[in-house]
């Protein structure tokens, strides 16, 4: 069977963006056991970040979704510019292969995506899953600007139910997303069951800096000033200026998230830090 084939076969017939009113809105990669909200979806949205489940699946696209439109441009001010070199970096710890399928989980405008597509070959494949359709359709904008829609297909999923089959993927990424799923172990697993066999999962995600005057430093600037200035560009009223420092703030640091890899079965597990630690970069073979 070649490399592709059955991701092919998954996508023959779905259109390149889907859409819950189009019919291609695939069942199973966004799950069926829904149940109602627990949570008050008005609570501060710095509380969204201790959520779990649903709720916080909920509150979290209701955030994103308000700022889609401004998403790459706020990035790109609040680090610095800096995202671009950590996405990079990222990139290039996937192995090259001749005709290989990547996998971008949470791929929001579709960055890491963008630098997988030359990493499968000449005819390979890339998906850049997202659950956030407005995130997707700024994503779908560049990838058609740059006359990749052939071999980069966005399609909106979960990821805890990515809905492709056992052994699918040479690769798959994430960046920025893992602080954002409902179910952190659960979404770990379904990335590890969709990959083959020797296949390399590298993640991109906030962290812990590893200096205490750095921590002191980006704490201010997290919890004080990004709010702020993330709010002046995006105009957002949703919170998620306020909820994105709380999540970085509740997310595993560097080894207890290594140890949620292990836990999922995943081995050579390592991280690398970039900029002191503010991000790492936690790669880990199937």
């Amino acid at each position: 069977m070649e490399p592709f084939t059955r991701a092919d076969r998954l996508i023959t017939g779905w259109l390149t963006l889907t859409k819950l009113e189009t019919g291609c809105y695939h069942r199973q990669m966004v799950g069926t056991d829904r149940r109602p909200l627990t949570q008050d979806s008005k609570a501060p949205a710095k509380v969204v970040s201790t959520w779990s489940g649903q709720a916080r699946e909920d509150a979290v696209q209701r955030m994103f979704t308000s700022i889609a439109g401004v998403y790459d441009l706020n990035n790109t001010l609040l680090s610095f510019g800096l995202h671009y070199h950590w996405k990079k970096i990222t990139a290039s710890f996937i192995t090259p292969v001749g005709r290989g399928t990547a996998l971008d989980v949470g791929s929001g405008t579709a960055d890491l995506a963008l630098l997988l597509e030359s990493r499968m070959g000449p005819k390979g494949r890339v998906i850049a899953s997202d659950l956030n359709y407005a995130m997707l359709a700024e994503g779908l904008k560049k990838i058609g600007g740059k006359g990749l829609t052939d071999k980069i297909t966005c399609l909106q999923a979960s990821a805890e139910h990515l809905g492709f089959g056992d052994n699918t993927f040479d690769a798959v990424t994430t960046g920025f997303c893992m602080r954002n799923v409902g179910d952190l172990p659960g979404a770990v697993r379904e990335i590890r069951r969709v990959m083959k066999p020797g296949g390399r999962f590298v993640c991109l995600e906030f962290s812990r800096p590893v200096f205490g005057w750095l921590r002191t430093l980006y704490d201010w600037y997290s919890f004080k000033l990004l709010p702020w200035i993330g709010t002046i560009v995006a105009r957002d009223h949703t919170g998620v200026y306020e909820y994105l420092p709380a999540s970085i703030r509740a997310f595993p640091d560097q080894e207890r998230l290594c140890q949620v890899l292990r836990d999922a079965g995943f081995r050579q597990v390592s991280y690398k830090n970039l900029s002191g630690g503010i991000v790492a970069i936690h790669v880990a073979t199937k």
